[in-house]
């Protein structure tokens, strides 16, 4: 598939959200304690971060599995899920990413914490799609 057929096609595949990744076939992946990039192709990528405010806290606390196997093979199950820190004094989240291939999979767990007024979810964005 040609780099102008593969932009159409991820553009017809309307994903507006992490879910909508399965079925994808992501390039590369990288990951650090704020951002974690999946890429579509070499220029596009869904991206996963938070842009920090004051008084709040949301990073990637921990990464179970490869995620080399998450590449250049379908990602047959994307799941997001989050639950309320009860042992976080303020305000806590986690938020969970759980994803499987036929290579493997990973879980991706991240924390956000808050004085309770800032926001504490995992923001989700395509970029490179315009």
């Amino acid at each position: 598939m040609s780099k102008y057929e593969t932009y159409n096609y991820l553009k017809n595949m309307n994903i507006e959200e992490f879910d909508d990744l399965r079925g994808v076939i992501l390039t590369k992946i990288e990951a650090n304690t704020d951002e974690i990039r999946f890429y579509l192709t070499d220029t596009i990528y869904a991206r996963l971060y938070h842009e920090q405010d004051c008084c709040e806290s949301v990073t990637v606390e921990d990464i179970v599995g490869d995620l080399d196997d998450l590449i250049e093979v379908p990602l047959l199950m994307v799941e997001e899920t989050s639950e309320n820190d009860d042992k976080n004094y303020q305000s806590g989240t986690w938020t969970y990413y759980r994803i499987r291939t036929i290579k493997g999979s990973v879980d991706i767990r991240w924390l956000g914490e808050s004085n309770g007024y800032y926001s504490e979810s995992v923001d989700f964005e395509i970029v490179g799609l315009d």
